[in-house]
């Protein structure tokens, strides 16, 4: 189940392009519909706050039930050569004061990354560019924001160590549910032999073949979820 979703078209000055960014926040411990969960009704935010010429920040409400945070490009305008973006949280402490996290980055080779700021919202904050920058800010909503920067400063950068979702946790979900997207949809044409029409040029495959199949890599994924890779 989404907790909320963010959109946004990001102009970024100084390079004479625009960035698209969109970002989607879970709360339901999983954003993938492998998860049999469903997006609830909420209003797609499309205003991005611009805090500076390569700066920009998106609002969260209710963060206290978002689990996950994605942000990806949407593919129609890639970063400028040589540049990506810092991606950080911030929620209000007791005090209502902003706490920054580095969350990762995105780039034109990285256009996606998954966050899990369940574990976040709490402890102290990091280093981060948004400091003096007049960012409106509303009790019970954090914000996520995204610093365009050089790749070298990208690299140099350490984000908070519990943020960063497993591509191999996120690449077994995407699995498991085509696996199961393929056994029910070929399941819906099995038919009994007394039910089938002799046709000489089709061949035919039992269900139990494909059942068999289906178990089988199921009991592989689930021992290695990279055993395809051997």
């Amino acid at each position: 189940m989404f907790g909320c979703l963010v959109a946004g078209r990001l102009p970024v000055a100084s390079c004479s392009t625009e960035m698209r960014v969109l970002g989607a926040c879970g709360s339901a411990g999983s954003l993938w519909k492998a998860s049999n969960k469903n997006m609830p009704e909420r209003i797609v935010q499309t205003a991005a706050q611009q805090v500076a010429e390569d700066k920009f920040v998106f609002d969260l409400p209710d963060y206290e039930n978002i689990n996950h945070v994605v942000v990806f490009m949407l593919g129609t305008i890639p970063f400028p050569e040589g540049m990506g973006g810092s991606v950080y949280f911030s929620y209000p402490d007791s005090n209502g004061m902003p706490v920054w996290q580095l969350l990762g980055f995105v780039t034109n080779g990285k256009p996606s990354a998954i966050f899990k700021i369940s574990g976040l919202k709490s402890g102290e904050g990091s280093q981060h560019p948004f400091g003096a920058m007049n960012i409106v800010r509303t009790p019970s909503v954090a914000q996520i924001g995204i610093s365009v920067e050089l790749l070298d400063t990208l690299a140099q950068q350490t984000p908070v160590g519990n943020a960063a979702v497993s591509s191999v946790d996120s690449f077994t979900q995407f699995t498991q549910k085509m696996l199961d997207n393929f056994y029910n949809f070929a399941s819906s044409f099995a038919i009994s032999q007394a039910q089938m029409t002799p046709s000489p040029s089709e061949m035919f495959i039992p269900a139990n073949v494909v059942l068999k199949w289906y178990e089988n890599f199921q009991r592989r994924l689930a021992q290695n979820p990279l055993f395809w890779k051997t």
